[in-house]
């Protein structure tokens, strides 16, 4: 029983550890972001271009395929109750407020989450970090935040691109091989959907 307790104790423990050592760490983000808007915007760009601009191609890939398949699927199951020409609102719900922002969040942190990490991983592991500390250069400074605010800069970036391709392959799938009129699939879409609807 004591060893049981023990058990939750030291697991609880070092939960709460962790958990506050993170948001300490995301304070500190936060805290030096406003000024390397400033004086080191140029660290930004570059990280918008390496976590955006370089995940571009799958983000579009994906976002083609998955609106193909979303206006295939949806055009089927409208079909059984002659609704078919709505078909670009579903494809539009189902992309801005639904699949595009999960799908793009889930790609962004396959592809450029796992190259900040080991870039900053092996920063570390090669004492990178460490002599920046020696020189008097703080390491979250210089090197964290850049790469943090380049991904809340991409991360809306990316999703609206990738909604944009989805919207376009499912105009693919539906119009050309489906035989949906092409002013209702657009018609409808623009008077259902509104700014509110973009998550």
């Amino acid at each position: 029983m004591n060893k049981w307790l023990r058990d939750i104790y030291y697991t609880t423990s070092e939960f709460i550890r962790t958990f506050g050592a993170f948001q300490l760490f995301f304070l500190r983000l936060v805290a030096h972001s406003p000024a390397i808007f400033v004086t080191r915007f140029h660290l930004v760009v570059k990280q918008v271009f390496n976590s955006g601009a370089l995940s571009l191609v799958i983000i579009m890939v994906s976002g083609l395929f998955v609106g193909g398949v979303l206006g295939l699927q949806g055009y089927s199951n409208l079909a059984r109750f002659n609704a078919e020409d709505t078909i670009g609102v579903l494809a539009a719900f189902g992309l801005v407020k639904e699949l595009g922002p999960v799908i793009t969040a889930l790609l962004f942190a396959g592809r450029a989450g796992t190259a900040l990490a080991s870039e900053i991983g092996l920063k570390k592991a090669t004492d990178q970090l460490s002599a920046m500390e020696m020189m008097a250069v703080n390491p979250i400074r210089r090197v964290v935040v850049p790469r943090f605010l380049g991904g809340v800069v991409a991360m809306p970036l990316l999703a609206a691109v990738f909604s944009m391709v989805g919207l376009l392959g499912a105009h693919m799938v539906c119009v050309p091989l489906l035989g949906v009129d092409v002013g209702s699939f657009w018609q409808q879409m623009q008077q259902s959907v509104e700014v509110a609807d973009i998550n």
